[in-house]
């Protein structure tokens, strides 16, 4: 099937290469380079390094006015810009959305998932409208979340999941309207979502951890210094007494990244600090 990909994110990425060997990709449409890192160097989007890769040509506009290409279908995941309404209605706009819609529509379904301590969550492959994530459903599945799943591994197994719902939507696609009764909304995470409080309870501080990682990173102040938290867990009774642990009130870090410096292990980070 002839078709074009509108992605920025891993999951794009994913998703544009899962599709890329069994379709005809006419290009890629997505986001402008822009700095990354902590460098600020200017850098490319993952979808569009995937498109690279793979020889798929790749369009990048800042501002969406017209559909540069003549795909009759175009896959949306993780693409991370509004369609213009006129431009949905000359196509067919098939959206990946990574939850089991009506719950957590918006721009980050995976974090608020894990935040809110889901013990699943799923994709969704539904029609792009112009509401948010409240097009029609062609297709969705659930996958469960482990205890000690982070946001990078239920991405990846989001990214395999997308790719074998649109295979079996792409054939021939029919709809079913989205029902409105228990809908959530993922509001973009902001700097106050990844500001830890130890004095909230243990679930939510690991679970916050959980969601922020390995992308975008939960912080805490630890002794006075601020340290990003990426793997944490419920402290056992009397490791706060073990001198090669690092606890805080009921929380075990296990792994952290000084301001400045590499990610590493909790034993790591104590033996420097002596």
């Amino acid at each position: 099937m002839r078709l074009a990909v509108a992605a920025t994110a891993p999951l794009g990425a994913a998703v544009l290469e899962g599709l890329a060997g069994r379709h005809d990709v006419e290009l890629l449409l997505t986001r402008p380079d822009r700095p990354r890192g902590r460098g600020r160097r200017v850098g490319a989007p993952p979808a569009k390094e995937a498109a690279e890769r793979l020889g798929i040509p790749v369009e990048q506009p800042e501002r969406l006015t017209a559909f540069p290409g003549s795909a009759p279908v175009v896959v949306v995941a993780a693409y991370g810009a509004l369609i213009p309404a006129d431009l949905l209605g000359e196509r067919l706009w098939l959206n990946v959305h990574p939850s089991l819609l009506p719950r957590w529509r918006g721009a980050a379904p995976v974090e608020r998932a894990l935040m809110a301590g889901d013990a699943e969550t799923g994709v969704t492959i539904h029609r792009t409208t112009a509401e948010l994530d409240a097009g029609p459903i062609a297709a969705q599945r659930a996958l469960a979340i482990g205890p000690e799943d982070d946001a990078g591994v239920v991405y990846e197994r989001i990214g395999r999941l997308a790719v074998e719902l649109l295979e079996e939507v792409l054939p021939d696609p029919s709809f079913t309207p989205q029902p409105e009764e228990g809908a959530t909304y993922a509001d973009k995470i902001g700097p106050a979502d990844r500001e830890l409080d130890w004095r909230r309870p243990v679930e939510e501080t690991v679970n916050r951890v959980r969601a922020l990682a390995p992308h975008i990173g939960a912080w805490g102040n630890v002794d006075g210094r601020r340290l990003v938290v990426w793997r944490a867990r419920a402290a056992e009774p009397g490791t706060a007494e073990d001198r090669d642990r690092l606890v805080v009130g009921d929380v075990e870090l296990l792994e952290v990244q000084p301001e400045g410096r590499r990610r590493m292990t909790a034993a790591e980070y104590l033996r420097g600090r002596r």
